[in-house]
């Protein structure tokens, strides 16, 4: 009797009770005696509220969980902004949220450089910018020098001094290759910059440096005083078909320098100098935008650099400011011929592996927060010779010494225009 007893309740010399959960659980509660009888130990004391069943459903989401967190990092994991904001801002540990503040702390990167490709829209950014300082208080660094991309150690060294020390949040634009302040012992800037397509950057250039744009017609006079007028009138499809300087190489090799750096190499149309620009963009770049589509990169700039950038799509869309930015337009642009194009398609053939890659991880970060692209047919890529490689010649056409004073008077012409249109709106709602 003493025997079956103990192999009903699970003795010492029982088998395991293999009763219903809710029986078990009255039987561990309480049993005959005084005493409350016989209590078991519940399984996995540490989860009171869990039975089996719970905890390897539990565990078994928390396995999918694992596998499926590890399929979408490889897979493009998050976007490249967000890693190129940890690296710049370092690993969060509990000193940094416990320990004295640091000076000048942002939640974003405070030293910013706009190393501005010629013909890629840079005016119409800059002149945002100009609103945008004093809309939302940062410091925006200009140059006096307008037309010197490429400069000597020295001239690097001074020029990272200045910009280091400047007053933080700061904002640098000047037309300059990509500059590598770490090489100088200097803390490493964000970098962003816009591209266009190859072919439309240089015809703009080639009419712009001629007739100059709805500014006003003497401005090309003044910017290229010493033309000639048979120059000036120079049709395109001759400057290229006959190769006349201007429309060969190595002058065609403008944007890939300006993210390859001040190396003498840059300045060589080749893999070396393209696969240098690739690296930094992916190392030292914020964001790379396509002019084609720069509503989308202002989009993306208010929300990666919001205490730069905020509320500039709403400017740039206003009436006002679209009018006068419309001054900017080249004028007496003309289309080459097919044959023409060609070949300035074969003579930029490391400029467009650079733009359709750049172009690719742009729409990349557009997809990843999205945005959809228009989707048209892409252009044929033709058949391209590799050019020789000559030493790129000083560009003549960067946003030359009147610049920055058209800059300044354009800006306070639309800051008024902007100041009357919202005095107008204010009075006619009082109305």
């Amino acid at each position: 009797m003493k025997k079956k007893q103990q192999q009903q309740h699970g003795g010492a010399g029982g088998c395991p009770d293999t009763r219903p959960p809710a029986a078990a659980a009255a039987a561990a509660g309480g049993g005959p005696g005084p005493g409350g009888g016989w209590r078991r130990r519940r399984p996995l004391s540490l989860l009171p509220f869990l039975s089996l069943r719970d905890y390897g459903f539990c565990m078994a989401a928390l396995l999918l969980f694992c596998l499926g967190s590890l399929f979408y990092q490889l897979n493009g994991g998050p976007p490249h902004f967000l890693l190129d904001l940890r690296h710049y801002l370092g690993n969060s540990t509990y000193l940094d949220d416990h320990g004295p503040p640091p000076q000048k702390v942002l939640p974003f990167p405070s030293q910013v450089v706009y190393n501005r490709v010629g013909k890629c829209g840079s005016r119409t950014v800059v002149l945002l910018l100009r609103i945008l300082s004093e809309k939302h208080g940062f410091n925006l660094v200009t140059s006096d020098i307008h037309n010197k991309t490429r400069l000597t150690k020295n001239e690097q060294m001074e020029l990272i001094k200045n910009i280091s020390t400047a007053e933080q949040p700061y904002l640098f634009t000047r037309h300059v290759h990509f500059l590598n302040f770490s090489r100088f012992g200097g803390d490493q800037p964000v970098y962003i910059n816009i591209i266009r397509d190859p072919v439309n950057r240089f015809l703009s250039n080639y009419f712009f440096r001629r007739f100059g744009d709805w500014r006003g017609e003497q401005n090309h006079m003044i910017r290229t005083p010493s033309m000639r007028q048979e120059e000036r009138y120079l049709d395109i499809n001759v400057c290229i078909l006959e190769n006349y300087p201007e429309c060969s190489n190595p002058r065609l090799f403008y944007i890939i320098p300006y993210f390859c750096g001040q190396h003498p190499r840059c300045r060589e149309p080749g893999e070396w100098a393209l696969e240098r620009a690739k690296l930094n963009v992916n190392e030292n770049f914020l964001l790379v935008g396509i002019l084609e589509e720069l509503e989308d990169v202002l989009l993306l700039l208010e929300r990666f650099l919001p205490h730069y950038f905020k509320d500039v799509l709403s400017i740039y869309k206003n009436p006002e400011h679209r009018k006068l930015g419309n001054l900017t337009v080249t004028v007496k642009k003309t289309v080459p011929s097919p044959e023409a194009i060609q070949i300035l398609y074969q003579r930029m053939r490391y400029e467009y592996e650079f733009y359709y890659y750049v172009k690719e991880q742009f729409h990349l970060l557009k997809r990843k927060f999205g945005l959809k692209s228009l989707i048209r047919k892409p252009r044929p890529r033709p058949e391209f010779f590799i050019p020789s490689p000559l030493e790129t010649e000083e560009p003549i056409d960067d946003e030359e010494e009147d610049d920055e004073k058209w800059l300044e008077d354009i800006y306070k012409r639309n800051k008024s225009s902007l100041h009357n249109t919202a005095a107008l709106t204010t009075e006619m709602r009082r109305q």
